[in-house]
């Protein structure tokens, strides 16, 4: 006798959509990993107790590194109808009850046809604070903002980021991976005033390839404090190769505060178009 629900077909499954929040502190990533505390393996190690289910696997639309946090998290899984009509429900409840205090499911649903947590994104949305306090960051804040010693010029930083925005190869911006592009549309990257020496830089795209957001940021805050001219960060992403000059800022500073999906008639087409590889005009 076993308390998991059965084996259930393709054609008896309902896609769900979490939309979820965490504190990036303590955990290793996103991307399940063996022997670490991942947030993957905290949400499906819940939802299979919760759901008494065998074999919970979460699509996420962001996988995001050991250290970063989120609000704007999604991820979709496929359960059997028949226990969805039974616990649905209670379900984010029942979650609320035995996930530790720094992750979160804030809503959960029946997805529209054709949703993908992965392949369906228009676009992400990271921001990364930081602040050029001279006395330091509020020890409140120290989790989510970084420590810049030297002042900040978010004029020249505003300057620079916009000679990157586009659909561009930001090879010398990504860590590569084999067998992957780094073709991406950068829709938008700025900075604004949040606070007195509290700044957030907003970095918008498509999808990023890995250390991206950081390595830009990074590359931005050497304009800011004078080291580098404003012109630097696109001289960079022309030569196509990682910089050692461009430092890739901590993690705890980054967010990622919305995944931006397409109207449900939308969403199975966002998605073929999504897998399909990237090439930049002329290549």
């Amino acid at each position: 006798m076993t308390d998991t629900a059965p084996p259930t077909s393709a054609a008896e499954l309902l896609r769900l959509r979490l939309d979820i929040a965490y504190d990036g502190t303590d955990f290793s990533g996103w991307a399940d990993q063996p022997g670490r505390r991942t947030v993957q393996g905290e949400l499906q190690a819940a939802l299979a107790r919760v759901l008494r289910l065998d074999g919970v696997q979460l699509t996420v639309g962001g996988r995001t590194d050991a250290g970063v946090h989120a609000r704007g998290q999604a991820a979709h899984l496929d359960v059997p109808v028949d226990l969805w009509a039974a616990e649905g429900d209670r379900l984010l409840r029942r979650l609320s009850g035995v996930l530790p205090a720094d992750v979160r499911v804030r809503a959960v649903g029946p997805a529209p046809a054709g949703f993908d947590a992965r392949f369906s994104p228009l676009f992400r949305r990271y921001v990364y604070r930081v602040s050029d306090a001279p006395g330091g960051v509020d020890p409140l804040r120290r989790r989510d903002v970084l420590w810049h010693k030297r002042p900040l010029d978010l004029d020249r930083m505003n300057r620079a980021a916009a000679e990157l925005l586009g659909e561009h190869d930001f090879a010398a911006y990504c860590r590569k991976r084999e067998g992957a592009t780094t073709i991406r549309e950068l829709l938008r990257l700025d900075w604004v005033r949040e606070d007195d020496h509290l700044y957030a830089g907003t970095v918008q795209a498509d999808a990023f390839c890995h250390n991206m957001v950081r390595a830009l940021v990074g590359a931005l805050l050497a304009v800011g404090d004078g080291r580098r001219d404003t012109s630097w960060p696109r001289t960079v992403l022309g030569a196509g190769v990682r910089d050692s000059a461009v430092h890739v800022v901590p993690p705890h500073g980054l967010c990622l505060e919305e995944i931006r999906y397409p109207a449900d008639s939308e969403l199975a087409r966002r998605a073929a178009a999504t897998r399909r590889v990237r090439t930049l005009p002329g290549t």
